[in-house]
Formats: C-alpha cells, sequence, structure tokens
C-alpha cells in the first residue's frame, strides 16, 4: 500500500497560538434502551405506531452521522460563520428535506494508506492521547479495513487537544518525525495502543522500530513538523469541527467514535451511490 511522502519542512520555527483551544472529544454513544417484561399482543394501529417510532429514530442516528446536514446544500467548507454553533457538536438537525454536504478535505500532504484509487477515502482528525479515538482505533479501525478489503484510503490529519492533552502534540510530532524514515504508520499505531505518553515513550517507540535515533532526536528538538501540525489544527476549527475523533467519508463527516455499524452504513450507502455527489 503506498505511502504519501511527509510534507514540505519549514525552515522557520513557528509559535503554537495559545488561544486556540478546540473543544473536548465528545463520546457519541446510543442511548441504553428500556428493557420490556413480559410479552405484549400489538393491534394493527399500535403496529404503525411502533414503526413511526423507529422511522424517527433512524432519523435522529442520520443526524449523528452525517454533520452538516443543511437546507441550502452548499459543499463549500468555509470559516466558522455566526449560524455555526460555538460549542461541542453533539446533534446536527434534521429539517424535513434534508440535503448532504459534502466538505473538501485536502489529503495531498498527509500520509494515506490503501489503494490510490480506491472508492472511498476515509479522512480522520484525530489526537493520539484522547480515550475516545484510541477507543476507536483499538474496536472499529481494523474491522472496518477488513470489512471493504481494497476499498479505502484512509487519511490521517492531526487534531491535537493541547488545552487538555499536553503529549498530543508532541506525539504528533514523533510520528512525522518517525516517517522521515518511512515509519509513520508503525508509529502511528504505537502511538494509538499506549496508555500513556511522554519523551521517554516517543524515544522508546522509535528505539523499537530501528530508526536512526540522532536523525529523529534532531527532528523532535528541531520541531520540524509543528508548523505542518498547527495547520492541521487551523484548518480543522475553520471548518468547525468541534470534537475528537472527527471523520469524512467521501466528504461526508460522521462525529465521534461511532460504532463499526454506523460507518458501514454510510459507506454502503456510498459505494451504492445513494448520497446526492
Amino acid at each position: 500500500m503506498p505511502v504519501m511522502p511527509p510534507r514540505k519542512k519549514q525552515t522557520t520555527e513557528p509559535t503554537i497560538d495559545p488561544d486556540i483551544e478546540p473543544v473536548l472529544e465528545t463520546e457519541n454513544l446510543p442511548e441504553e434502551q428500556p428493557v420490556v417484561e413480559d410479552t405484549l399482543t400489538f393491534k394493527r394501529s399500535h403496529f404503525y405506531a411502533v414503526v413511526t417510532v423507529l422511522a424517527f429514530a433512524a432519523g435522529v442516528l442520520l443526524g449523528y452521522v452525517v454533520w452538516g446536514m443543511e437546507s441550502t446544500g452548499s459543499a463549500a467548507p468555509g470559516p466558522q460563520t455566526a449560524d455555526q454553533p460555538s460549542g461541542p457538536v453533539v446533534e446536527a438537525p434534521v429539517t424535513q428535506e434534508p440535503q448532504f454536504k459534502r466538505y473538501d478535505i485536502p489529503i495531498e500532504d498527509s500520509y494515506a494508506l490503501g489503494p490510490e484509487d480506491a472508492p472511498i477515502t476515509l479522512v480522520e482528525f484525530s489526537d493520539y492521547q484522547c480515550p475516545y479515538c484510541r477507543s476507536w482505533h483499538k474496536e472499529v479501525y481494523e474491522p472496518l479495513l477488513a470489512a471493504y478489503p481494497g476499498k479505502i484510503k484512509m487519511v490521517y490529519r492531526h487534531f491535537p487537544l493541547t488545552s487538555i492533552h499536553p503529549d498530543a502534540f508532541p506525539a504528533a510530532e514523533a510520528a512525522m518525525c518517525a516517517g522521515e524514515q518511512d515509519a509513520y504508520w508503525p508509529y502511528h499505531e504505537k502511538l494509538f495502543g499506549s496508555d500513556s505518553l511522554g519523551n521517554d515513550t516517543f524515544t522508546t517507540y522509535a528505539q523499537d522500530l530501528g530508526l536512526d535515533m540522532t536523525s529523529f532526536e534532531a527532528c523532535m528538538s528541531d520541531h520540524k513538523y509543528q508548523q505542518d501540525i498547527q495547520a492541521d489544527v487551523d484548518f480543522a476549527i475553520d471548518l468547525g469541527i468541534r470534537s475528537t475523533p472527527t471523520f469524512f467519508i467521501n466528504g461526508i463527516a460522521i462525529v465521534g467514535a461511532q460504532p463499526l455499524a454506523v460507518f458501514q452504513q454510510v459507506i454502503d450507502k456510498e459505494l451504492a451511490g445513494e448520497f446526492p455527489k
């Protein structure tokens, strides 16, 4: 599978804007359903009522899945405007005649895993220290790729929440530095498999992968990829992303550590051509 080359190196050392504080992760898990005891006999009118409730629930779920659903149908991303929520995104409104909004997410300068011509491009904005991001990676990532062999190109873009995850930004730098030695994805896996991060951990992982430690440590101390990672953060904030992880399936957004079934639902419909282009 091809690996995209790292971004062009910057010669200046930028300063991270301390005022940029992305919001906390949101956990989007299905609500627990009440248990009904005993056996119930339904009349036909009751049956139709239940069907109506289920249809409404499906619509609410779609509101979670398709972020950016709006009546105008505009497809161009842009800075946050006054009608966009300033707090955590929990649920997108569902209109009577919803239209899907596809966002244009550049991937040319990001690492990608999978066939170049895959029909599905899955872009993940994530944080190596985010517990929900690690949970999704552990429970959904590999089963999802296995369910669609050769059909998904996985792209990772950085969104470290520095206000609550002090090791997230240096972890992203470490992954990029490992990428200089063709070890981005193995290092990426180690970071998401770790319960604790820090300088000692970053060094240990580099040694485990047999990296040239002089080059790796120089890359880290020079903060060579600080500006690239900050550019990812700025793009995510301008686009309106308010939680980690956030995903885009061919430009259609899914917010939060959703289960495998949610991703399969969107991908299956996309492959079947059921979503507007």
